[in-house]
Parts: C-alpha cells; sequence; structure tokens
C-alpha cells in the first residue's frame, strides 16, 4: 500500500481570487467543486498523475498570518526567464519577501495573501518538472522525515543528508518534495499550506490511515467537522489530509 501526492492545499481569505493568482503564475486552468473551493491544474489534465502536483485553494475564515513550513519553488530555464517570471509574477500581485536568505541565486515573493515562495534560477534537475520545481517542507531532521513521506507515499528518495532530502515520483515526472533542515521553531497554530494525499482505486482509506499512524503519524483536529477526508499531522507536526481513493 502506499498514498499519492496529489496537491498543495492553500487557506485563503478568497479562495477565487488567490485560485486566479496562482493559475497565472502556473499558466494552468481554474475550475471548482464547490463554493469556497477553487481547483487549479493543468488545462486537459486528468487528475491525479504524478506529472503534477495540483495547487487547491480554500476560503477559511481566519487564515494564519505565520512563518509558513510549507513552500512551493518555481522552476526557471535560464537567467532571462527567471527574470521576466519575476518581473510578470510582480504585476500580478506578488511581492518581495524576506525570510533571512541574504544574497543568494533566486528570488523570494509572497503572494497577494502572504504565502511565501521561490523563483529559482536555472538548475539543470528541475529541467522536466514543470512551473513547479519543488514542494518544500520546512523540518528540524530531513533524515527522519524522508523516511517517514518515503514509507508513506509510492514516491523514491533520490537524495538525503542531515540538511536536505529530495523524493520523487516513482515514474520519474513532475515536481519534488524536498525538506530542507531549519529551526522551524515552536509550532503554535495549524499550516496555512499543507499537502493532500490519495489511496489508489481499491486501497481502503481507514487501513492506509492506520499504516500511516504505525509510521509516526497522530492525529490532528483543525476544525474540519465531518468531512470525508481524514486529517493526520507527520512526525515533525506538519497536517496533511488522506483524501478518499479515487
Amino acid at each position: 500500500m502506499a498514498l499519492r501526492l496529489v496537491q498543495v492545499n492553500f487557506k485563503a481569505r478568497d479562495d477565487s481570487a488567490l485560485g486566479r493568482f496562482w493559475a497565472e503564475v502556473l499558466g494552468w486552468g481554474v475550475s471548482s467543486e464547490g463554493p469556497g473551493v477553487t481547483n487549479v491544474e493543468p488545462v486537459g489534465f486528468a487528475w491525479p498523475d504524478p506529472v503534477a502536483v495540483c495547487v487547491d485553494v480554500v476560503t477559511v475564515p481566519d487564515p494564519e498570518t505565520v512563518k509558513y513550513h510549507v513552500h512551493l519553488d518555481l522552476a526557471t530555464t535560464s537567467a532571462a526567464h527567471q527574470a521576466e517570471l519575476v518581473a510578470r509574477l510582480k504585476e500580478l500581485g506578488a511581492t518581495p519577501a524576506d525570510v533571512g536568505q541574504g544574497d543568494v541565486p533566486w528570488t523570494v515573493l509572497a503572494d497577494p495573501e502572504g504565502n511565501v515562495f521561490c523563483v529559482l534560477e536555472p538548475r539543470e534537475i528541475y529541467r522536466d518538472t514543470g512551473p513547479i520545481a519543488a514542494v518544500v517542507v520546512d523540518c528540524a531532521d530531513p533524515r527522519a522525515m524522508a523516511r517517514f513521506w518515503g514509507e508513506a507515499t509510492d514516491w523514491t528518495l533520490h537524495e538525503v543528508t542531515d540538511d536536505h532530502a529530495r523524493l520523487r515520483s516513482a515514474k520519474g515526472v513532475g515536481p519534488y518534495l524536498e525538506f530542507l533542515r531549519t529551526t522551524p521553531g515552536v509550532k503554535t497554530v495549524w499550516n496555512r499550506v499543507h499537502l493532500d494525499l490519495m489511496p489508489y482505486r481499491g486501497d481502503d482509506q481507514a487501513a492506509e490511515v492506520a499504516r500511516l499512524q504505525t509510521l509516526g503519524a497522530t492525529g490532528a483536529d483543525v476544525g474540519q467537522g465531518d468531512v470525508p477526508w481524514i486529517v493526520l499531522a507527520d512526525p515533525e507536526g506538519n497536517e496533511f489530509c488522506v483524501l478518499t481513493p479515487g
């Protein structure tokens, strides 16, 4: 048994506006499965498919404004492309962000609701990922997180050190899932950005949840109420959702 990473979930004050922003950023389309939810995915995409990790934007009453533990890195193909993309993103409403990065070759921006993301300089490793190079999770122990998420999903571990770990779909397509060693601090609120996982069709959601708990996941209450998905937290307290099989 294994789970698929199918989307990154953003909590927002205005799902429609933030969804449109990210659709413009990524060159993707938007749809909606209901009020308060905007789905951002490639045009003509047959969800779910590891070739892309989609973006799901959900309106909540009081999205937190805190240092986020999960962010997106965007890929570029040249220095000119990076400069052009940064300029276009600022026109769309992104603003420069200082997270203590210092003098680095990538550019750190914040979307219109304050979610930080990076526009990377060209890197060979990301040449075939699509517009999202990586989904990056800040953590204290990349090795431990790589073990947990490697067991939780069907993704392959490509690199692990004390400071960094990198996984990618076993099919070798789409963005990477990366764990970056930081000093996250004491977590006092739920993450505004989190990952959504999905069992394969025919697998059992409850059995997958039980398996994850044996790996170190714990139940989490983010005020979700009676919903068909199950909210858990990884060993470092990052919430994620296990959706129904599909």
